[in-house]
């Protein structure tokens, strides 16, 4: 099949094309600067030039390709509003090319605020207040009804791997200058996790396999105790590893704070049975002790 990208550059996105291409399909990739485009290329897929807010780039990469996988994002939390705007216009501009066609549209979104406190599973449905982007996840699942195969992939909210400059590096980042790897209270509190290439892996079977109006989960690692992260993250800078009062976690850690204290394990069993995936990537931890996150 021949896929349309957006994010195509991205994280997630570049290691999407490579193993699109890895199993036979072709990729056209959206690409908003000289920097994406040669990226997009060097992967060995065409690019188009164009960005989320360009709803006539959008348009005509959709028309091109026989199914779309939308990871692309504006991920500015000064401006989650505005991001979530601009993402919903897009989900809904890429649906209306694909209406009645059948084709698949996967769109990404996240397992944070499924189910605090107890295991996130596909069935279950978003806090929507826990970010704005969750409500654009019903967006897309509502075009099953006019003849879209539309997915949602919630991804972990940690995606990681060499190269990763996501949250755990910014909890890295924090320990340096704190000169401690800090957990909120006990530290009891579990994050999933998954490693990029599984992720990949995921998306291009959800696009090839699942039914319309299909939820699927992006976790490898149901959920890690934040103090085993902050202890790995101490073990390999060399710091001491400390716990601190839940009412300083902002101050402590910034924007991460209120996202790190967060209860939120997410299941995978549902998507593991639908799409006969298996993850075999490193766990969290392994990944942590492979020091590339220290370098």
């Amino acid at each position: 099949m021949r896929f349309f990208v957006t994010g195509a550059s991205g994280w997630i996105g570049s290691a999407t094309i490579r193993e699109l291409l890895a199993h036979g399909h072709t990729v056209l990739g959206l690409a908003r600067s000289d920097a994406a485009a040669e990226i997009v290329t060097g992967l060995g897929a065409e690019v188009l030039r164009g960005d989320l807010d360009d709803l006539a780039s959008l348009r005509t990469g959709a028309a091109a390709a026989e199914g779309v996988i939308h990871l692309g994002y504006v991920h500015d939390f000064t401006r989650m509003q505005d991001a979530a705007r601009t993402d919903r216009g897009a989900i809904e501009t890429l649906g209306e090319v694909l209406v009645e066609t059948g084709n698949p549209l996967l769109i990404a979104s996240g397992t944070l605020g499924l189910n605090p406190g107890s295991v996130g599973t596909e069935d279950d449905h978003p806090d929507l207040t826990v970010h704005p982007r969750t409500t654009n996840a019903a967006v897309a699942l509502q075009l099953a009804d006019s003849g879209v195969r539309s997915i949602v992939a919630r991804f972990a909210p940690t995606v990681h791997g060499a190269g990763d400059h996501g949250f755990i590096a910014t909890l890295v980042g924090v320990a340096r200058e704190k000169g401690v790897s800090a957990y909120i209270e006990a530290g009891e509190n579990r994050w999933p996790a998954v490693h990029r290439s599984d992720a990949a892996d995921l998306v291009r079977r959800a696009v090839e396999l699942a039914p319309a109006g299909s939820v699927v989960h992006a976790v490898a690692e149901e959920g890690i105790t934040s103090r085993t992260i902050a202890e790995t993250i101490g073990e390999g800078l060399g710091l001491p590893v400390v716990s601190i009062p839940a009412g300083e976690a902002t101050e402590h850690f910034g924007w991460i704070g209120n996202f790190f204290a967060a209860d939120a394990p997410a299941s995978s069993d549902k998507t593991r049975a639908m799409l006969d995936w298996h993850p075999t990537g490193p766990t969290l931890v392994e990944d942590l002790r492979a020091g590339r996150y220290f370098a």
